[in-house]
């Protein structure tokens, strides 16, 4: 099969732990997968775990040599893939695209909020509760850096108890309005879905399809 791309995957896990989820299902559409780690909350807070997939994508950047780098990821992962395709890694247009599954986006909003209440990994991540007008808060949220138009594929769950489904809708109308290519699948089941589910299986090869040479 010829390679048509270096994908970076990053790992779910509430940015606490990893996930089992390796991404390795997306090497049948002719992605070389690259995992990247970064710093758990436990040893460190927002944005060192930006600073670390940052740093993973320039070694994969340097592995695609001139074939596109995608980023990727489930949940916190997912979270992730998303700042690096929409801040970029360098510079805001060297990703090619985005693939983000079941992603938490808005630590403020209200389902999040009564869904998490208890347990919420953002206060984790930023190292204190979410809180309007916060500098990390805000710089967290994934609304935040719309607007450089990289394409982005968003999965999501409706049955998901861990990261509601409005996360992924709401940030579906939010790309779209900054003006954003953007493929969204929302499915029956509930968070950690199976990469390799035939309808999760087809919208990612369509999603590829049209960022990637045949």
């Amino acid at each position: 099969m010829i390679e048509r791309g270096v994908l970076l995957w990053i790992h779910g896990g509430g940015w606490r732990a990893r996930s089992t989820e390796d991404g390795a299902a997306l090497t049948r559409y002719g992605l070389r997968v690259v995992p990247a780690t970064y710093r758990l909350v436990d040893r460190a807070h927002w944005p060192a775990q930006l600073d670390d997939v940052r740093a993973a994508a320039r070694q994969a950047r340097a592995a695609a040599g001139d074939r596109p780098l995608l980023v990727a990821g489930d949940s916190a992962g997912g979270t992730l893939a998303l700042h690096l395709a929409l801040r970029g890694v360098d510079r805001p247009d060297d990703v090619t695209a985005a693939l983000a599954y079941w992603p938490a986006v808005d630590p403020l909003a209200a389902d999040w909020r009564r869904l998490r209440r208890d347990d919420d990994p953002w206060a984790g991540l930023l190292g204190h509760p979410p809180a309007a007008g916060d500098p990390a808060t805000v710089d967290a949220t994934g609304t935040t850096h719309a607007g450089n138009r990289v394409p982005v594929l968003l999965v999501h769950g409706v049955a998901d108890h861990s990261v509601p489904v409005s996360q992924s809708v709401d940030l579906a109308a939010a790309l779209l309005a900054a003006g954003h290519p953007v493929h969204a699948w929302i499915t029956h089941g509930g968070h950690a879905l199976d990469l390799r589910r035939p309808d999760l299986a087809a919208v990612t090869g369509a999603f590829l399809d049209t960022v990637l040479p045949a």
